[in-house]
């Protein structure tokens, strides 16, 4: 267990939604139980858990990224807006009970140390233009609009973590892309789902898992 982290932390279920390590994900907590979540995470250590919720039982995934707010903002309809910063992922151990609105559970970080240094991550610079080549006829295809100039100013693994991120691809396909540790293999994986994604659509995708 790496003593950086807590070993029991709140966790904000979502589907369709991964999360890495040195990226940033703006939220918008509305419900009461997670503004409640929000509050208490301002108090203490700022550090919330974020994990996919599954699509047919809505229970939750194994592994989710840990995230601090580095900013927030309190609308005058009650609502809290945040910004998460990735640190690492985690997988779950055990749900702990509690008389909060929200879910807590014992987490481990021990199958994703190199979190702690994504910049040692090393990437082939072939394998980052198939993927962001793939990727563009992916987007376009899916009628979505990126800044390409944008991400290519980014370092090569937060390139690969919001193409992940932002993708429009299945629960199933971001939550693999997210339990993967090797960020080649990573990238590798993503570009095989956008370069066939290119060809189908989701729901033939999703019909083939």
């Amino acid at each position: 267990m790496n003593s950086k982290f807590p070993e029991k932390i709140p966790i904000f279920p979502l589907q369709g939604v991964i999360f890495f390590p040195e990226t940033n994900l703006p939220l918008n907590i509305f419900e009461n139980r997670y503004l409640e979540m929000v509050e208490n995470s301002l108090n203490s250590n700022n550090l919330v858990g974020m994990i996919q919720s599954r699509e047919i039982n809505k229970e939750i995934f194994q592994v989710g990224c840990l995230g601090k707010i580095v900013r927030h903002n309190r609308t005058s309809d009650g609502r809290i807006l945040i910004d998460l910063m990735g640190l690492t992922r985690f997988k779950i151990h055990e749900e702990i009970e509690s008389k909060k609105l929200y879910r807590e559970f014992k987490v481990n970080y021990d199958d994703f140390k190199e979190d702690l240094n994504p910049s040692n991550y090393k990437i082939d610079k072939d394998l980052i233009k198939k993927l962001i080549n793939n990727s563009k006829k992916f987007f376009e295809k899916n009628n979505m609009i990126i800044n390409w100039y944008e991400l290519s100013k980014l370092r090569p693994f937060q390139q690969v973590y919001t193409l992940a991120m932002i993708s429009p691809i299945s629960i199933t396909e971001k939550q693999k892309l997210l339990e993967i540790v090797d960020l080649s293999e990573i990238a590798n994986t993503l570009n095989k789902i956008v370069e066939i994604g290119s060809y189908q659509n989701l729901n033939e995708r999703n019909s083939i898992q």
